[in-house]
């Protein structure tokens, strides 16, 4: 089973950009190895303990935090967004916090009107900064699915705002720290530090050239957090009983909402969901950023999970992931 797993992880190993696999059943890793190296300038190898920089992975997190505060009674998931940020035009008076959890919200793709005075690289602030500026959406909200960036933002901002902390000091004293994930981090230059960090790289014209970071890099709602596969088997198992998330709040997350933009998958809060014919159900989220492509698949009916973590921009890890998946689960 070992080389099957290891014939289409081969593109990862050797002198390039690698990747780290996690394969865990019913929370007992079957597979526990990486690929490559993690940082081409110094030649350093990748290894399970590496830490990547989740993109979008990040989002199932960010979504996390809003529940507990739910939870706390720090918040209300059909709190106007406008509670929140009073400074949004007039055409957000309509979204709820439910909306932008489940990209029903309507609103404006910040990256997209990115203003040419700023120049430096982005924060979660600035993209609040941003959408105030566009009394417009793209649909009533409620009306229609967009997976929007902009709104993940938001709810980083809402987290700190709700529980009078900042989004990533939220995150390590009520996530990371109580579920063990000592090396997770919503990363900020300046401020914190990623341990045994993997750089990301792009291949351009048959070179890898280092593509580490873009102008939305540091916003952190939508993609900030860095994490390595020993961490996520750690998140992974939390999912299935009650030390982070009470079962309403599980439920909340993982109950298809909305169809998405592919016929074949809906949306939760932080969580894609499909039905497959081999393994049942799953939820799962991809991340891509610049240098980096990730994803998490989880079979919670067979209680087994495939986690692929990788620091290239190429290939795009999802159908790699059901594939090893189905080789364990037929």
């Amino acid at each position: 089973m070992q080389s099957r797993v290891d014939q289409p992880m081969s593109r990862y190993d050797g002198a390039v950009p690698g990747a780290s696999l996690l394969i865990v059943q019913d929370g007992k890793p079957l597979v526990r190895r990486s690929y490559g190296l993690s940082n081409l300038e110094e030649q350093t190898v990748a290894t399970p303990d590496t830490n990547y920089r989740l993109a979008s992975v990040t989002k199932q997190f960010t979504a996390a935090a809003i529940l507990l505060l739910a939870e706390d009674g720090k918040l209300d998931l059909d709190d106007p967004l406008r509670k929140w940020f009073p400074s949004l035009p007039e055409v957000a008076t309509r979204m709820t916090l439910r909306h932008v959890l489940t990209h029903t919200s309507g609103l404006i793709d910040y990256e997209d009107v990115i203003p040419p005075t700023m120049t430096g690289q982005l924060h979660d602030a600035d993209v609040l900064e941003i959408l105030e500026t566009q009394n417009r959406t793209y649909f009533t909200p409620g009306t229609a699915y967009r997976y929007s960036n902009s709104g993940y933002a938001l709810l980083a901002l809402i987290v700190g705002k709700a529980s009078g902390k900042d989004f990533a000091t939220f995150l390590k004293e009520r996530i990371f720290v109580p579920l063990g994930m000592t090396n997770t981090v919503a990363y900020e230059e300046g401020v914190s530090s990623v341990n045994r960090r993997a750089f990301g790289y792009s291949e351009e014209h048959g070179r890898w050239t280092r593509t580490d970071q873009s102008q939305t890099s540091a916003v952190l709602g939508d993609g900030g957090i860095y994490s390595s596969i020993d961490d996520l088997a750690k998140w992974d198992v939390a999912l299935y009983d009650d030390r982070l998330l009470s079962a309403r709040s599980r439920q909340l997350a993982f109950t298809p909402v909305v169809d998405s933009d592919d016929p074949n998958v809906r949306y939760g809060m932080g969580w894609r969901i499909t039905e497959e014919q081999i393994g049942g159900s799953t939820l799962w989220h991809s991340g891509e950023t610049i240098g980096f492509r990730n994803v998490i698949v989880r079979y919670p009916e067979r209680r087994f999970t495939v986690v692929l973590l990788s620091n290239r921009n190429d290939p795009e890890p999802y159908q790699t992931a059901r594939a090893i998946a189905q080789l364990f689960l037929r």
